[in-house]
């Protein structure tokens, strides 16, 4: 996006921002996502935004979404929140390592390659339906296996760019057997930190347009609550098949980019 384009703030600008950040909102309290996944695609798409600025300004917009979110699943009593922190100590620590990792590995490789766990995932959760009252019990065993699961996440964060939630809910509750709400609040309250940190970065490097991050993210507050109420309403079943929905539109975007990737080689 040119500098000429910043400074036009068109009626245009401001309603794509709000639509984003609606939708995103709902995405995010709904399945305990960030809606990086939503907002990236589609500031790139309809505003114009370069891919570094958009992810940049996505994050920015997180922090406040995955904060009300978080108060949604809490006031259900959906958090866990020591847990959280483990997850959330073991992402810093591995977006560090994807970082580094970033130059030495193909990306088209790894994009395939998540799209096959993408695949798994969703075939699981037809397969396994979380109880809602089982609750992600700390222990000496699940402790470093969280810490594990955190790391993971991070890396793949910093090798493709995807949101901690789209690994962190489904493992959750296909190997820790945890409640789906308690996953997805779980989820949101570990985004927070990194999310800060990355904003703090991004912001050094020019990477976030302040003014379309407040809109996206002030929208997106409108109706994470609302996701999240739904989400509470739905049977686990049916939070599963939307869930594998929104996967397969991942799982479908990541295929593009290696395909992409591919040909550009």
């Amino acid at each position: 996006m040119t500098s000429e384009t910043r400074q036009v703030r068109s009626v245009r600008f401001y309603s794509v921002c709000i639509g984003v950040g609606l939708l995103a909102g709902l995405l995010s309290g709904l399945f305990g996502v960030g809606g990086g996944t939503v907002i990236v695609p589609l500031l790139v798409l309809l505003l114009g935004f370069n891919q570094r600025l958009a992810a940049g300004t996505s994050l920015a917009a997180i922090v406040p979404t995955a904060s009300v979110g978080v108060i949604s699943y809490a006031v259900h009593g959906s958090v866990a929140w020591i847990p959280a922190l483990i997850l959330a100590a073991g992402a810093v620590i591995g977006a560090q390592i994807g970082t580094w990792l970033l130059p030495k590995l193909s990306q088209t490789a790894l994009r395939w390659s998540f799209v096959a766990f993408l695949a798994v995932v969703i075939v699981s959760l037809y397969f396994v339906i979380p109880s809602r009252d089982a609750d992600l019990v700390l222990t000496w065993i699940t402790g470093p296996l969280l810490g594990v699961l955190g790391v993971i996440t991070g890396i793949l964060a910093g090798l493709l760019g995807v949101g901690g939630g789209i690994i962190v809910v489904p493992a959750l509750m296909l190997l820790f057997g945890t409640s789906d709400l308690v996953a997805k609040g779980t989820s949101l309250l570990m985004m927070i930190p990194a999310a800060v940190s990355g904003t703090v970065g991004n912001l050094r490097r020019s990477n976030v347009d302040l003014r379309a991050a407040a809109c996206v993210g002030l929208a997106a507050c409108t109706t994470t609550a609302l996701g999240a109420f739904i989400a509470t309403l739905v049977d686990p079943l049916v939070g599963n098949i939307l869930f594998s929905v929104f996967l397969a539109f991942i799982a479908v975007q990541m295929g593009i980019k290696a395909v992409r990737g591919r040909h550009q080689r």
